[in-house]
């Protein structure tokens, strides 16, 4: 089984070095999982700097970890995001999450016209912090080393970013082309754009059209706004060739 990992500044670490981890994190390592000495871990500081080590000290406090080896991310060609409209519910973590443990590297926390959720004040900061927490989680569980940018976007917002990503598309279950029909960039950003419950209003659909955005359908069903998302990431990973090298990362 791979190795749990905690999130800790591992920057400029080197082998031999030992990193202690207090805190909330510490904590949970030690307390809550319950890691114990001589016990192999993965440390990462969510920019892509990692370690594996071994813990050599454990109590209530946290842990203190020897580094074994000092990892990293490779270099991606493609950086993946994805403009979420908010959904209710569960869901909404759902898509989070999963979006994270399959490769995301930014979510768009995208405010859309047909949104039944209104993030408005302190609800767009506590929905936004949720996300954000979320998306760490999920990074931790899926022992990714990079936790994926998470923001607000109105839509104003997503049509600036369609206009500045290399490749922009909008998942629609009426377009006429598929996702795999899309040439795609050798490397840059891609932006795909997930509409809520209702769909993408006919407003929004033009405005993202005008920004450069390529109406695209993932298959012959009409898939739920938490998963649509996810299938659509897979697919573009699949037919970009992408490696699970975010999981894993390579030794430095």
């Amino acid at each position: 089984m791979t190795a749990a990992l905690f999130l800790a500044d591992v920057a400029g670490a080197a082998v031999g070095d030992t990193i202690l981890i207090t805190g909330p994190e510490g904590r949970h390592a030690a307390v809550v999982k319950r890691i114990g000495i001589g016990e192999c871990v993965l440390l990462a500081d969510g920019r892509g700097a990692a370690i594996s080590g071994v813990v050599v000290t454990s109590d209530a406090t946290g842990v203190a970890v020897r580094v074994n080896e000092t990892l990293g991310v490779p270099t991606q060609r493609h950086r993946l995001v994805v403009a979420q409209a908010l959904i209710k519910g569960e869901r909404a973590d759902v898509a989070v999450e999963t979006l994270t443990e399959v490769g995301v590297s930014e979510v768009l926390a995208w405010q859309a016209a047909r949104s039944i959720v209104r993030w408005k004040g302190d609800k767009r900061t506590k929905g936004l912090a949720k996300w954000q927490s979320i998306a760490r989680e999920a990074t931790k569980q899926s022992r990714r080393f990079t936790i994926p940018s998470v923001s607000f976007a109105d839509s104003g917002e997503v049509q600036r970013r369609l206009r500045e990503a290399d490749t922009a598309l909008v998942l629609h279950e009426d377009a006429a082309l598929s996702l795999s029909d899309v040439a795609l960039p050798d490397a840059g950003e891609i932006l795909m754009v997930v509409g809520p419950e209702g769909g993408i209003s006919p407003d929004e659909l033009d405005a993202f059209v005008d920004a450069g955005g390529v109406p695209v359908s993932l298959s012959d069903g009409v898939l739920r706004a938490s998963t649509a998302g996810v299938v659509a990431l897979a697919q573009l990973q699949l037919l970009l060739g992408i490696a699970d090298s975010t999981t894993s990362g390579e030794a430095t």
